[in-house]
């Protein structure tokens, strides 16, 4: 091997990890624009980019989450008792409906944080009976009936535009933009990733790691019930059996894709939404090839294991 190849290749490793999912999303857009007709058309970019947003806001929550070295399985029945709720309350306004759907993230939060941090349950293990009972709380709660949305306000944030920009895509947008700034320029943010990088460290410094981690599964709740509530706007239905149906699993890729590790201690929001972009040009370019959806869900496991691998490779380094 010739000096300049043993001298690029720790370059490469070093660099992969952090721009691996941008140089994958660049060759991707690539080869769409040259093999993909009207790739590049506002109405199918338009599509993606609603499609993809319920995914980037849960998967804000996630990384944040996954930054305290924890996991919430809970996200996709939390998106569901918020579309379950909407409909119950939307009689009373869009403000109610929505402060109602909130509140039920709020509450699935607190339950998932204080199992988590005062009954000191395994993240996987308090958040999975979650999981479990939400979504089924969510379908007796709306009887096993896909219920019509039909309030103009409601709609207009799942299918309106503004500035030619749909709305939802402008309301992900400004979240992950808090999300980052509360992470980077925060207290807050630097006692959650003290907690993710050695809690017992953090604890013996005086930070409050219970509320930081409460405070966290709160925020990862409450983004899962803004997705459920934006995507029933969107579809114009309410149907908890379906809405965030394995989302958890597109948001942790999404993080994991994007460069956060799984142990904890770092966080990369811009990171966690080219992870969600990247799974989700995917899935349509597959699509658009006519390859399937089964393809595309074996392209996105092999982008995982690359991700994974990546990110020991980091660890051991």
């Amino acid at each position: 091997m010739t000096p300049l190849a043993l001298a690029t290749r720790p370059a490469v490793r070093s660099w992969l990890p952090d721009y691996g999912v941008y140089l994958a999303i660049a060759l991707l857009i690539l080869y769409n624009v040259a093999f993909t007709p009207y790739f590049l058309e506002w109405s199918n970019l338009r599509i993606q980019l609603v499609q993809v947003a319920p995914i980037v806001i849960v998967a804000l929550g996630m990384a944040l989450v996954i930054g305290t070295e924890g996991i919430d399985l809970s996200v996709g029945s939390v998106m569901a008792l918020a579309a379950a709720l909407i409909p119950l309350y939307l009689g009373y306004g869009v403000a109610a409906a929505i402060v109602v759907s909130l509140l039920a993230g709020v509450v699935v939060g607190l339950v998932n944080g204080v199992l988590v941090a005062r009954v000191g349950l395994q993240p996987i293990v308090a958040t999975l009976a979650v999981f479990v009972g939400g979504r089924g709380l969510a379908v007796v709660i709306s009887d096993g009936q896909l219920k019509e949305i039909r309030n103009p306000g409601l709609i207009n944030l799942g299918s309106g535009d503004l500035l030619g920009v749909p709305v939802l895509v402008w309301i992900t947008a400004v979240l992950a933009g808090v999300v980052a700034f509360v992470l980077r320029r925060t207290v807050f943010g630097r006692r959650l990733l003290a907690v993710g990088g050695n809690r017992r460290a953090t604890e013996l410094a005086g930070v409050p790691v219970a509320r930081v981690l409460i405070t966290v599964y709160v925020a990862c709740a409450v983004l899962a019930s803004i997705a459920g509530l934006l995507s029933v706007a969107r579809i114009q239905s309410s149907d908890a059996s379906a809405v965030g149906l394995l989302i958890e699993l597109s948001a942790i890729t999404a993080v994991v894709v994007g460069g956060t590790p799984l142990t904890g201690g770092r966080v990369r929001i811009l990171g966690t939404v080219a992870g969600a972009l990247l799974m989700q040009l995917v899935t349509a370019t597959m699509i658009k090839h006519d390859l399937g959806p089964s393809t595309a869900e074996m392209a996105q496991a092999v982008i995982i294991l690359v991700a994974v691998y990546v990110a020991r490779e980091r660890k051991t380094r």
